[in-house]
C-alpha cells in the first residue's frame, strides 16, 4: 500500500487548538497540490483530520481526484493538555486503524497537520518514542510512504514542487 501523507494549506492561526480556516494563499496551494496527487498519484481514499484547515485541504483534493474522504477526530494535532507519551501512542492507534481499514486500496491519503506527520512517520519507520527526530512540512508539503513486501520506502519527503 502507498500512503501520501500532506499537510493542510496555510492558514490564518497554526496554533494547536484554533479551528482556523484557510487563508486565500492556502486554498491556492491546497488546489495546485490536489492538480499534481490528481495528475501523478491520485489516491483511492483520503483520510483527514476533522480540525478546518485539514477538513478544507482534504475536501479540495477529494473535489480534484474525485475520491472520498473519512474524517477522523484523533489526526489532530497535539493537544494542549497531552503529553508526548500520549501523542505517541494516539497517533501509533490512528495510524494502525487507517493501515487496517484501507487495505483493500492500493493508495490512500492522509490530510493532517505537522507534528502530527512527525509521529505518523516515527511510526512508519518505527522510531521509539524518546528521539530526536522531527520531520519538517511545509504548507501542503507531501511525503510519499510505501509499504512494499520487500521494505518500507520513503519515496519522497517534504515535496512542494507544485508551489512553483
Amino acid at each position: 500500500m502507498e500512503i501520501l501523507v500532506i499537510r493542510h494549506g496555510e492558514s490564518e492561526d497554526e496554533t494547536v487548538n484554533v479551528l482556523e480556516p484557510l487563508t486565500n494563499l492556502g486554498i491556492e496551494q491546497s488546489k495546485k497540490m490536489s492538480v499534481r496527487v490528481s495528475k501523478e498519484f491520485p489516491p483511492e481514499l483520503i483520510w483527514s483530520s476533522t480540525l478546518q484547515r485539514a477538513k478544507q485541504t482534504a475536501d479540495i483534493v477529494a473535489n480534484i481526484v474525485d475520491c472520498e474522504v473519512k474524517y477522523l477526530d484523533h489526526l489532530c494535532e497535539q493537544k494542549v493538555d497531552e503529553c508526548d507519551l500520549k501523542f505517541h501512542e494516539r497517533i501509533q492507534q490512528i495510524f494502525s486503524y487507517i493501515k487496517e481499514n484501507s487495505s483493500q486500496y492500493k493508495r490512500v491519503a492522509i490530510v493532517i497537520h505537522g507534528g502530527t506527520i512527525t509521529k505518523l512517520i516515527e511510526n512508519f519507520l518505527r522510531l521509539p518514542l524518546n528521539n530526536n527526530v522531527w520531520f519538517h512540512t511545509n504548507n501542503t508539503g507531501i511525503h510519499f510512504l510505501h509499504y512494499h513486501p520487500k521494505a518500507d520506502i520513503i519515496k519522497f519527503s517534504n515535496s512542494t514542487c507544485h508551489l512553483n
